[in-house]
């Protein structure tokens, strides 16, 4: 099959793990893949160049990246001046929606997704959402896609018109983190080129994962209970699994 002859879908990269995977996953069902990215006021662009790589790694069929400035409505840990947690065990991390939670990021993000799906002709949209290890997120949840696939319908012409239904495959919603980092060699994903870290640190010129934030336990955790060693460099020695 050559690439003209594929679907194309979206798959929404924000260069950290389980989006690459999801990319993977894209691809190795035979879509022709359009990552797209966000520049939303995050306050590090480390992951938006870890995405670019993702990107170009897995064979995108493009990469764009939007400007969607969702830290002029702040909110959030990881657009405005309010402190990551850090060292919380795990109960804590799964209890409640955590200061780190973008207020609808994942709706709109999915938003600007559906439209570039309609430009391409696509009614296929990827995205790394994952209930397993859930920590608080009301927009990682099926319940959220579901919904969001009976809108895309009626919000489009494509639908309202032509009657396309919309899927959004979250192929990694059922798998722990182990279960990703494992599907991740299963498909050849280089997880050194992700960046998952909600504080990274540079140190020397390099970008280093805190090892402490809700983040980085969580793939730590997965890393370990995978067997496999974390590629990427951290701050803290504690921050290795």
């Amino acid at each position: 099959m050559t690439r003209s002859d594929r679907p194309a879908a979206v798959c929404l990269v924000s260069g950290g793990m389980d989006s690459a995977v999801v990319l993977a996953e894209a691809v190795a069902r035979g879509f022709d893949a359009h990552a797209l990215s966000f520049r939303y006021g995050q306050r590090h662009e480390v992951e938006l160049a870890a995405a670019a790589s993702v990107a170009r790694a897995l064979g995108a069929a493009d990469h764009r990246i939007v400007d969607v400035d969702l830290s002029a409505l702040g909110g959030s840990a990881l657009t405005d001046a309010i402190d990551v947690p850090k060292g919380r065990a795990d109960e804590e991390i799964g209890e409640g929606v955590p200061v780190t939670y973008v207020p609808a990021r994942n709706t709109v993000f999915l938003a600007v997704a559906l439209g570039w799906a309609e430009v391409l002709g696509a009614t296929d949209l990827f995205v790394g959402v994952n209930a397993v290890d859930y920590s608080g997120y009301p927009d990682c949840r099926p319940e959220f896609l579901r919904a969001f696939e009976s809108l895309a319908g009626l919000a489009t012409a494509a639908g309202a018109e032509d009657g396309a239904r919309f899927t959004v495959h979250a192929p990694l919603m059922e798998l722990s983190k182990a279960g990703i980092v494992r599907r991740a060699s299963e498909l050849e994903v280089d997880l050194g080129l992700t960046h998952t870290c909600y504080d990274p640190v540079v140190r020397d010129g390099r970008v280093l994962a805190c090892g402490h934030c809700d983040a980085c336990i969580l793939r730590l955790a997965g890393f370990r209970e995978a067997g496999v060693q974390d590629p990427i460099p951290y701050a803290s020695e504690g921050g290795r699994p």
